[in-house]
């Protein structure tokens, strides 16, 4: 450790140090997550100016989807062994560069070149910054900062077409990029002072070995690009069917292997040794279900509002700022709530709140008025951010300290996966549904309840499962 850097201890940092640490997690998390949706309203324009065809420019998107997702896990054990701090600050500096080489990129295979640099940098910052967040607050106020991660995760989720709107009226694409610039390096010189350095080791750190970190990136991008061409072009010739299906075979086949080698490991890069704990393997999978259903909507609201109810741009995304402004409204009440009750109970009322939500808007009226969209936009929001501040508060907790960086990595990967199965769903409906009537909406909406009442039922469970530890 450095002279001045602050050393993380049971408390928590003193301030001001921990405010400081705070806005360098919330800018950072902003930044990374934003970028994940900023792109796609400005798809189009990317493609006419850079020449290239609609489906060779969504990998700009899918770049950087699949940079985060692939190396999260590696990212967060990588956090274990050299220290939360250097891991970020280095996904910081890498998310910078990548920026400014996104800003000029006069093709389309550079600007998707550095997008996949800006998901490894994505991934440095997401991949422990749950693990910063335990170091940087005390015990008796983490379900708060906890709160304040999910919320900023949340809102900035659902902010990217809003922001890229606003940025897109009075500028050109290449701005989308060169906004994270200034803000990345704002944060990496208040990182450099603020944020806190690992405690002492008293465990092994995990086994760190290069095939298990390239099975790991084959395992998921094998799974995503089988998955995307199953879901996407499952009305294509059958060729791109049969060769879906083997991405998906190939994926879990080496998965298979990759697990198998994991399984034994004290400290796995795969975190199996969490897994096995059920409160903690059935947060994961309520997780999972309530991305799932995030996503479902998130990306089928725009048809509803734009294609079904015929509003205008603006209208829309005046609308849509109803879901993360009720998340920004209750998720401190989560917060709050934290400790008082039990997580399970929390996570399980806020899901069943968000499936009436999803439920709700795909029963709407021919003509609803905007009053009718903004209560059940609303509804979703707040059952959200009531769900996902317990559900990632017992994700963390319930790992020890020493394995905070594989919590934290697994919250990430949970999130991602969760919003790829999300996409893929939406992709099917559309291709039996794409006539943008309204059917295809109501069915998305439908499916995404579902996901949400699963989700919850998984978040109930965890009460009996946390009394028969």
């Amino acid at each position: 450790m450095k002279s001045g850097e602050p050393l993380a201890v049971s408390d928590g940092l003193p301030q001001p140090q921990r405010r400081q640490a705070v806005w360098v997690i919330v800018l950072g998390i902003t930044l990374a997550v934003l970028d994940g949706s900023i792109v796609n309203l400005a798809l189009p324009g990317i493609a006419r100016e850079l020449n290239a065809a609609a489906s060779q420019a969504i990998w700009v998107v899918n770049a950087y989807q699949i940079a985060s997702l692939v190396t999260l896990l590696p990212l967060a054990a990588l956090g274990e062994r050299l220290g939360y701090r250097r891991v970020y600050l280095v996904g910081m500096a890498l998310f910078v560069l990548a920026s400014v080489a996104a800003t000029f990129a006069t093709s389309l295979t550079t600007l998707t070149a550095a997008r996949a640099l800006q998901g490894l940098g994505a991934a440095g910052i997401l991949s422990v910054n749950s693990a910063m967040v335990r170091l940087i607050y005390p015990s008796a106020r983490l379900g708060r900062g906890i709160a304040i991660n999910s919320m900023v995760v949340a809102t900035s989720a659902m902010a990217g077409p809003t922001v890229a709107a606003l940025i897109l009226s009075v500028a050109s694409w290449p701005w989308l990029f060169a906004l994270n610039v200034p803000l990345g390096l704002l944060t990496l010189w208040m990182g450099r002072r603020a944020l806190p350095v690992n405690p002492m080791r008293t465990h092994a750190p995990p086994v760190f070995s290069l095939l298990d970190v390239l099975l790991n990136v084959l395992m998921f991008t094998l799974v995503f690009l089988g998955a995307e061409q199953l879901g996407v072009r499952g009305d294509a010739a059958a060729g791109a069917s049969l060769n879906g299906w083997a991405l998906l075979a190939g994926g879990v086949g080496i998965g298979a292997i990759y697990l198998r080698r994991q399984w034994s490991l004290t400290a796995p890069l795969f975190p199996l040794d969490l897994l096995r704990l059920p409160v903690f393997a059935l947060s994961m999978g309520a997780s999972v279900g309530a991305f799932c259903a995030q996503m479902l909507a998130f990306l089928s609201l725009p048809f509803l509002l734009l294609e079904v109810h015929g509003r205008s741009h603006l209208e829309a995304g005046l609308l849509l700022t109803a879901w993360p402004l009720a998340t920004v409204l209750v998720a401190p009440i989560a917060g709050r709530l934290i400790g008082r009750y039990p997580d399970g109970a929390l996570g399980g009322v806020g899901m069943a709140v968000f499936a009436l939500g999803l439920l709700l808007l795909g029963l709407l009226p021919d003509q609803p008025s905007s009053a009718n969209l903004v209560w059940r936009l609303m509804l979703c929001g707040a059952g959200f951010a009531l769900f996902q501040s317990p559900n990632n508060h017992t994700i963390v907790t319930t790992a020890p300290l020493h394995r905070s960086g594989a919590a934290s990595g697994m919250l990430g990967t949970a999130r991602l996966t969760g919003q790829t199965l999300g996409a893929l769903m939406l992709a099917a409906i559309y291709a039996a549904w794409n006539s943008h009537d309204g059917q295809g909406e109501a069915i998305a909406m439908y499916l995404a309840a579902a996901c949400a009442v699963l989700s919850g039922v998984s978040s109930s469970l965890r009460v009996r499962a946390a009394t028969l530890r």
